[in-house]
């Protein structure tokens, strides 16, 4: 009798373990690649990362989930849910406002209790400019969700064909506005324009040069904030458990020197180290800025080559540390806006630092439901323009201005922080090579920026893109979107070739 071996599984390198490149090993995985996942530092997570500390590891990116379906599924790929990994809290105050006149305002799942809150905020003028402006939101979420954002590949004549069987959709994206000019025809109240303008900073841009429609971004939230237990973090750790588990083989401290490409394919990774790895198929879970720019080789400086040129996005100064607070009572999601809302996106576009900046503060341990320890853990987050220029600056100047805003709210801290725990956009820039210290990729300004980001598929036939840099575009969520819209091209093409290829037959001949 004679024993067939069975071929061997495929060979899929991904470079990248942020929360893009472990959902394509996810993915991947699931369908039976052999999969090897390469990342530059010492552990996984990418962007979502942490600092140490006397209360345990504290949150140095993102601090929140929305658009839990899409962990969900990710986490159903390989047969297991996201609830036996990790602990998502469901919050029931999205977030809480803070302005220097003394008035606050928290937004809430429950939107009945957001119009209570906004009719103590603001009165019936508030209420009725919200429930307008949600409406609209909601309208266009739901109307851009499918040939958008679930898209692999968006077309503009495709959108253009799709708004013209809905025309109603014309005055709700209201083409020809910024988001400010948006903003400004929509709530009477100057408050409620700072707030929902604050949405396009969460894709690195400013209300004033991002397109209306990024108005939508408060639905992603209206519709579900999750706080992970103990940090984001856990949930790529998580992540990467799952993956060793199954069997991925995932290296840590590992630079990528190049990419090698033979016939126009790529072929293998060579690593800074010497170590060389063949690959059948290639995920880039990074900035695609790196191929553009040759960071990775010459072999790739043709793909994506738009980034190379294109603007980027803001960063931000990022203040991690454990601490006791004293002052107004904190949620997990805090925002305090600085008076003057047009300074600070002026100085952003003009490449400053702003004087005066609204600024984010996550309390980590709060929205557990749970006593918050006497020692907690805080991050502090504010705008700043991208730049890679690595020379030695002064950050006490930035974080006294801090200090001197959260005390004007009545906030301070004991111990205060210090500058030792601040990330700063040249931190970004070198954690991150190619990025220029861009958390988002490219700017979101204009009208046509989503359709200008690269997609999954390149013009190497097995190179594929994943990660906030590419389509759907920046956030946790759309980042981890576009690792599946990178493994179904991949799926997708590997049928599309096998159905193509010639079947030979006894005789030596093939056909079609």
């Amino acid at each position: 009798m004679t024993h067939v071996n069975a071929p061997a599984p495929q060979r899929a390198v991904i470079i990248g373990a942020g929360i893009a490149g472990l959902a394509c090993a996810v993915r991947l995985r699931a369908a039976g690649f052999a999969v090897t996942l390469l990342e530059r530092h010492g552990t996984v997570g990418g962007k979502i990362r942490t600092i140490p500390s006397d209360a345990g590891p504290i949150d140095a990116g993102p601090t929140v989930l929305t658009m839990r379906h899409v962990f969900d599924d990710l986490f159903a790929q390989l047969g297991t849910r996201v609830e036996d990994h990790v602990t998502l809290i469901k919050q029931n105050e999205l977030a809480r406002h803070f302005w220097p006149d003394g008035s606050t305002l928290s937004l809430y799942a429950d939107e009945e209790r957001t119009v209570g809150a906004l009719r103590t905020f603001g009165g019936p003028e508030a209420v009725a400019d919200f429930l307008k402006f949600t409406k609209r939101t909601r309208q266009l979420f739901s109307a851009f969700d499918a040939p958008m954002m679930q898209a692999p590949e968006p077309k503009l004549a495709a959108l253009t064909k799709h708004v013209l069987r809905q025309p109603h959709l014309i005055p709700a994206m209201a083409p020809l506005s910024t988001l400010k000019t948006l903003l400004k025809r929509s709530f009477r109240d100057p408050r409620l324009r700072q707030l929902f303008g604050r949405y396009a900073t969460y894709v690195g841009g400013s209300p004033t040069h991002a397109p209306a429609i990024l108005s939508l971004i408060w639905q992603a939230e209206a519709n579900g904030v999750w706080v992970v237990k103990s940090g984001m973090h856990k949930l790529t750790q998580a992540l990467g458990r799952l993956l060793d588990a199954h069997g991925v083989e995932t290296h840590t401290n590992a630079h990528v020197d190049r990419i090698e490409t033979q016939n126009g394919h790529a072929k293998a990774v060579h690593l800074a180290n010497g170590t060389h790895i063949p690959c059948d198929v290639l995920i880039h879970a990074g900035d695609p800025r790196a191929l553009a720019t040759g960071a990775l080789g010459p072999a790739t400086t043709h793909i994506a080559k738009q980034t190379a040129k294109a603007k980027r996005s803001f960063s931000a100064r990022v203040l991690s540390f454990a601490a006791a607070p004293h002052g107004p009572d904190l949620a997990h999601h805090n925002v305090f806006f600085a008076e003057d809302a047009q300074s600070e996106f002026n100085d952003l576009m003009a490449g400053r630092i702003p004087a005066h900046p609204s600024f984010y503060i996550c309390a980590l341990d709060r929205g557990h439901g749970k006593h918050t320890p006497q020692l907690e853990r805080f991050e502090i987050i504010t705008n700043a323009p991208a730049t890679a220029d690595d020379k030695v600056e002064d950050l006490s100047p930035w974080l006294h201005q801090i200090t001197r805003q959260m005390a004007q709210h009545g906030i301070s801290f004991s111990p205060t922080p210090d500058t030792t725990t601040i990330t700063t956009p040249q931190a970004f820039a070198q954690m991150f090579p190619a990025t220029q210290g861009a958390l988002y990729g490219q700017t979101p300004h204009g009208l046509t920026a989503a359709l200008q980001r690269p997609t999954a598929r390149t013009k190497i036939p097995n190179l594929y893109l994943a990660g906030g840099g590419t389509h759907p575009g920046a956030g946790v969520p759309m980042a981890t979107l576009s690792a599946r819209h990178a493994v179904e091209a991949i799926l997708s093409d590997q049928i599309s070739t096998s159905r193509s290829a010639p079947t030979a037959t006894r005789g030596g001949m093939s056909t079609a």
